[in-house]
């Protein structure tokens, strides 16, 4: 049977490839559910083309113009994020729901998925590092199936199949991004236009830039201790700036087993629409005689300290992780709206780490609060 796909997020960099994915297997998914922040006229035309049998317009002020345009193509409208969740948890017609809605705002409806036992193709990172403990022990009570879609996490979950062996090490990759050999003064000076410049990977404007400050490999560091529950010191972060091999695992006989392909997020994303199985995709394949040689390198805490920042977050625990993920969301817009310099999104992070209430064992509504608690003091410190 086909499996019915729900994508959040579906105008966004991961929601548009795992489309094309779709649709090149249109006789093993179909989509049951899209939605989409402001992007209404790419929304439209998904639905029409994928045949989508409802959409989610987050912005209440495009709900007239969406449903207008879809009623003639008997496709359901809906608007505000309120009504994702309540399509997810309430849904029998949802197996997968693709979660890539960007930053804290992928919490509640992956939640919703997550209480009423779907698959999650898990994209959106700050999700776990928000609510880790809070979301994995949600899907153990409800029997939900996370698959990581990250092309890193992808790579150790791929690594792990059919181990038994205990883990050593987890071996996170990172291309090391547009700054990988910039001092300092160059950092502090660099425009937005110079560090959504990725050299590898193209993303959205929010994703490139935690690439940039390597922010995002202190997310992944979180993701993956809740994923794979594993010692955030057994995460070891490894730059390789040819972003060939996307991670690796280290076993207790000191055998390496990692994931290689070329930098195409559709690999890992079909590979969470398809688990268990490998299917046919039309991508470009790895050659190995062209490939060149394969660079490691140990990252620089003092030019990259939010790693250091994120670390230190999830040795604390409690709400730390959500506040630091609730300033460095805000930090990275103000940075991309001209606010800030690029090297003060670090300390933005710690200074508001450091003023707001730690709570050692958060409930949900104590993770919403110190989200909001967060961004209330990371504008005061930008303003």
């Amino acid at each position: 049977m086909k499996r019915r796909v729900a994508i959040l997020g579906s105008t966004g960099s991961i929601g548009t490839q795992a489309l094309d994915v779709i649709s090149q297997h249109p006789d093993l998914f179909e989509v049951e559910l899209l939605t989409a922040n402001n992007s209404k006229d790419l929304l439209i035309e998904q639905a029409i083309r994928f045949n989508a049998n409802t959409v989610v317009i987050s912005n209440k002020e495009m709900y007239r113009e969406v449903s207008e345009a879809l009623n003639p193509h008997m496709v359901k409208v809906f608007a505000g994020n309120e009504s994702i969740a309540d399509i997810l948890e309430n849904s029998t017609n949802i197996d997968i729901v693709v979660a890539s809605m960007v930053g804290f705002s992928g919490l509640k409806p992956t939640l919703a998925a997550i209480r009423s036992g779907k698959t999650i193709a898990l994209a959106n990172k700050e999700t776990l590092v928000a609510a880790g403990e809070i979301v994995t022990a949600q899907a153990r009570k409800h029997n939900s199936f996370i698959v990581p879609v990250d092309s890193e996490h992808s790579a150790i979950f791929q690594s792990l199949q059919g181990e038994r062996a205990a883990i050593e090490k987890i071996l996170l990759t990172a291309s090391g991004g547009p700054f990988l050999d910039a001092t300092i003064e160059q950092m502090a000076a660099a425009t937005k236009e110079i560090a959504l410049k990725h050299p590898r990977w193209t993303m959205g404007a929010k994703v490139t830039i935690d690439s940039a400050s390597m922010m995002n490999k202190g997310l992944e560091m979180i993701e993956a201790r809740w994923l794979f529950d594993v010692n955030p010191d057994k995460i070891q972060m490894v730059i390789h700036p040819q972003s060939i091999i996307h991670s690796m695992v280290q076993f207790e006989d000191g055998s390496i087993i990692g994931q290689m392909g070329v930098p195409d997020m559709r690999i890992p994303i079909q590979y969470a629409l398809s688990y268990p199985y490998r299917i046919p995709l039309n991508v470009e394949r790895l050659d190995l005689f062209k490939m060149g040689s394969l660079t490691f390198r140990e990252p620089d805490r003092e030019r990259f300290p939010c790693i250091g920042i994120a670390y230190e977050s999830i040795r604390k625990g409690g709400n730390i992780p959500c506040i630091m993920n609730a300033a460095n969301e805000v930090a990275v817009a103000a940075f991309l709206q001209d606010k800030i310099r690029f090297t003060q999104i670090p300390e933005v992070i710690e200074k508001t780490i450091q003023r707001c209430n730690f709570i050692a064992s958060p409930d949900i509504e104590d993770i919403f609060e110190s989200d909001k608690e967060g961004r209330i003091f990371a504008n005061e410190l930008i303003r």
